[in-house]
């Protein structure tokens, strides 16, 4: 094994890499290196681990249809909360809330879940979502650390630590046998194998790995026991896939959905993936789920409706136009309060899924018809949060929508007091338990 003359007076060089048996091993950044001269959540008020599904509309709802009057528990429904009444104490809605320095209209589909600016160019780099962010940290503990999905199209607001688009799944049969349809035995083997072959770098590496630390100072010793920490975990999570790899998928006695064909039936593909996502969230094979709905241009099957839905969300006032939008978005809130009452009726004996299960709904625009980002659509429910009916904020100067994101964080069990431009956590919506 190469040895590394560390007590000389030049630094650490940049590449030096620990081996052992062959294998090479990169470090991070020193300060040896520089010139001489120089953390399982589990829900509060059920005890089941948390969950979080994530809805994201690509063309908003109309605010008039959505913002009650009134604030708190005693205010008058709207016309889209109106089929939610059975709901009321489980959901909360947001008004006057956005991601702070977010604008670019339809661009801004991609700052949903990080809350990053991305400008008019788009020659910013994105950051990680809010969903890969707790998948990241608590994904390990189910087969699927999660799902990205949609009703169509190829993009999605889930995005990597570098900033990377996840592109989603927009077919339920096949996510369905994704879920639930087990490979052969043989297939199942070759994958525990590509598994097996990534195994404990660190152990192989561990005797040079040992003496670089005793050459170093404090800092640079924490600073490579954190880094050292890291590759554990991951192959901890490694291990974690190959347990995966070798279990069968569990058994469900649905048969597996038919797609829909019809590009422009929103609303059916929406339940038709929402049929498998609570499955998924059932059977714990994931607990972290984003479905986003684009905007597509055909007529969405809705009685009433005999327009474009992108035509529709540009309706400039038109009286006929949003008439036929408040259709569709009715019929599309409606499907997530048929999704949430599922939920609600699914569990074990310590409570049901739905008060396990944060299920949000927003969109990049809080007016389509002029593409402004401000005063987003925000719909909160379950998760065990105190809901607080409608949460008023200023319209004119918005609230901090990230700060949701922070006390979906605390939720899950997460110490984080930041994320993206949040200012803390989220005023009015407590924790219960």
């Amino acid at each position: 094994m190469t040895s590394h003359n560390l007590h000389s007076r030049g630094p650490l060089k940049r590449r030096t890499l620990l081996r052992g048996s062959g294998v090479a091993m990169g470090l991070p950044f020193l300060s040896a290196m520089r010139s001489s001269f120089a953390g399982h959540a589990k829900s509060p008020s059920t005890g089941q681990a948390k969950r979080f599904v994530a809805m994201t509309v690509g063309l908003g709802l109309l605010p008039e249809n959505l913002v009650p009057d009134g604030e708190g528990m005693n205010y008058q429904p709207s016309r889209y909360l109106q089929s939610l009444q059975d709901l009321r104490d489980k959901v909360t809605v947001v008004s006057g809330s956005s991601h702070p320095g977010v604008n670019g209209g339809h661009r801004a589909e991609a700052s949903i879940l990080t809350a990053t600016p991305m400008g008019t160019s788009g020659a910013v780099n994105n950051t990680i979502s809010i969903d890969q962010y707790l998948a990241k940290h608590r994904g390990h503990q189910t087969r699927f650390p999660s799902l990205v999905l949609g009703t169509g199209g190829s993009t999605s607001p889930c995005y990597t630590e570098s900033g990377a688009m996840i592109p989603p799944l927009t077919s339920p049969s096949q996510l369905f046998a994704e879920l639930f349809v087990d490979d052969s035995p043989k297939e199942r083997e070759r994958h525990a194998d590509r598994v097996r072959q990534g195994r404990s770098i660190m152990d192989i590496v561990a005797d040079d790995a040992k003496s670089l630390q005793r050459e170093l100072g404090q800092g640079d010793r924490d600073r490579l026991d954190a880094y050292f920490t890291s590759v554990r975990q991951l192959e901890q999570r490694m291990q974690q896939s190959q347990k995966w790899a070798e279990m069968p998928k569990p058994a469900v006695e649905a048969t597996a959905p038919v797609d829909i064909r019809n590009p422009n039936d929103l609303i059916g593909r929406m339940k038709t993936m929402c049929d498998v996502i609570s499955l998924a969230l059932e059977t714990d094979s994931t607990r972290y789920v984003t479905l986003h709905l684009p905007g597509g241009g055909g007529v969405v099957p809705v009685e009433g409706v005999d327009e474009g839905y992108h035509s529709l969300s540009h309706h400039g006032r038109d009286e006929t136009k949003l008439e036929q939008l408040g259709l569709v978005e009715e019929a599309m809130i409606s499907q997530w309060g048929e999704f949430l009452r599922g939920l609600s009726q699914h569990g074990d004996a310590t409570g049901n899924l739905l008060d396990a299960t944060t299920v949000f709904l927003t969109s990049n625009l809080g007016n389509s018809s002029n593409h402004d980002n401000r005063n987003m659509p925000v719909l909160i429910a379950g998760g065990g949060f105190q809901h607080a009916g409608h949460l008023a904020f200023d319209r004119k100067n918005n609230y901090p929508l990230p700060n949701f994101y922070v006390s979906l964080l605390q939720q899950h069990g997460m110490e984080v007091d930041h994320f993206a431009s949040s200012t803390g956590t989220m005023t009015g919506l407590g924790i219960t338990g």
